[in-house]
């Protein structure tokens, strides 16, 4: 990725790590004549005044740096908002899918990037649009997940799910998941989901905790729309993004999920495969 001369930085809010890597990684990256753009909490790190809004950090950005966990990449992915700026990310901890760099190795693969030796990974996105008394009224877009789940206690959903135009069943559940193939090792996985290759070209429809035990996860083709239908009374269902955005739903909305035009491009290490995440993170083959 030579040329880079714009860097945009995004990092955990109230992470030790973070605000101790944040200033030297400030001058590091300076020293290099570059341009830097800071998200609040990064240039709070920094001693560098209020930085700017999230959803603005990416303008004319070359690289885009992220400090933290799988959460705080999510952030930026929207933020980044389908713009074509490669994504480092950077873990500082816990469990990490999708941030893969280590922290100690930072700096070297970071010459590594400037010197445009390391490999990207193409994550598409999924699209979500809420439809209410036939007009929508919000659109999102999600790295990992759309989730229609119950909002009280000891209260199931009660949904009903259409692929195109074929219908599928009446769910009573706990919830429903759209995953794509980077979120089926989130809470899709959580809820008993397949592990999907970053790769395929699929959607994953997991239902949460079903009250019918024969209701299994779909894998759909990514060119299928799914539509799920809100039967349960106004305010006891929510639709969450990522699981750190969404609003209430009322009864008769309609949540209508397919995948996105947009793509998150991350950088990924020039040795590191699927499968090497894969049982670092879950442990597999230990004894």
């Amino acid at each position: 990725m030579p040329g880079i001369e714009t860097v945009g930085l995004f990092s955990k809010p109230n992470a030790v790590k973070a605000a101790e890597l944040v200033p030297e990684l400030v001058r590091w990256l300076e020293a290099r004549g570059l341009q830097l753009r800071l998200d609040p909490v990064t240039a709070g790190y920094a001693g560098r005044g209020p930085g700017l809004p999230p959803e603005q950090v990416a303008e004319g950005c070359d690289l885009i740096i992220v400090l933290g966990g799988d959460g705080t990449l999510l952030t930026a992915a929207r933020a980044v908002g389908g713009r074509d700026v490669p994504v480092f990310a950077v873990n500082l901890g816990g469990l990490g899918f999708l941030t893969t760099i280590p922290a100690d190795q930072i700096f070297i693969d970071l010459e590594a990037a400037l010197r445009g030796e390391l490999r990207i990974g193409r994550r598409r996105m999924l699209h979500c649009e809420l439809e209410r008394g036939g007009e929508t009224i919000s659109a999102y877009e999600a790295l990992n997940d759309v989730v229609v789940n119950k909002s009280q206690i000891a209260r199931m959903a009660d949904l009903e799910a259409f692929v195109d135009a074929h219908y599928v069943c009446q769910f009573k559940a706990d919830g429903l998941i759209v995953a794509t193939p980077t979120g089926s090792t989130a809470y899709s996985l959580s809820a008993g989901g397949p592990i999907v290759f970053p790769s395929v070209g699929c959607l994953c429809l997991t239902p949460i905790c079903p009250h019918t035990l024969t209701n299994r996860p779909v894998i759909l083709p990514d060119t299928s729309t799914i539509r799920i239908r809100v039967l349960s009374a106004d305010g006891e269902t929510f639709l969450t993004v990522d699981g750190q955005t969404g609003q209430p739903l009322r009864h008769g909305d309609v949540v209508i999920c397919r995948s996105s035009e947009h793509v998150v491009r991350l950088v990924r290490p020039p040795n590191q495969k699927f499968f090497d995440v894969l049982r670092a993170k879950l442990k597999w083959g230990e004894r």
